[in-house]
């Protein structure tokens, strides 16, 4: 197991477990509870999202930058392999069926 990135919140923290989780890459949110202590604790703890085979982290790794990155603005919308349903060109996953897109 091996971390992978430290998240801002836990709402971002899923969101990437979701997106990894398309791709088929297990992984784990650790310490998401410790930010709601922070005035508890001499230090605030964000979320760290953790891969857990270490033979998926370098393709974790590429898919997180990929995901983390401004989309490109030349991008035009595009169909869904899985459902043909028509996805707004910023979107990387099916709104209707959440497949990822080719």
């Amino acid at each position: 197991m091996q971390k992978l990135y430290e998240c801002r919140d836990r709402l971002q923290a899923q969101m990437l477990l979701d997106a990894l989780a398309a791709h088929h890459i297990h992984t784990v949110i650790l310490g998401d509870y410790l930010s709601g202590a922070a005035g508890e604790l001499s230090a605030i703890q964000f979320p760290v999202l953790w891969v857990v085979e270490d033979g998926d982290y370098l393709l974790a790794r590429q898919l997180i930058d990929r995901y983390l990155g401004e989309p490109p603005s030349d991008r035009l919308p595009w169909r869904c392999g899985c459902c043909g349903e028509m996805v707004e060109a910023t979107f990387d996953i099916c709104w209707n069926c959440s497949t990822p897109r080719d």
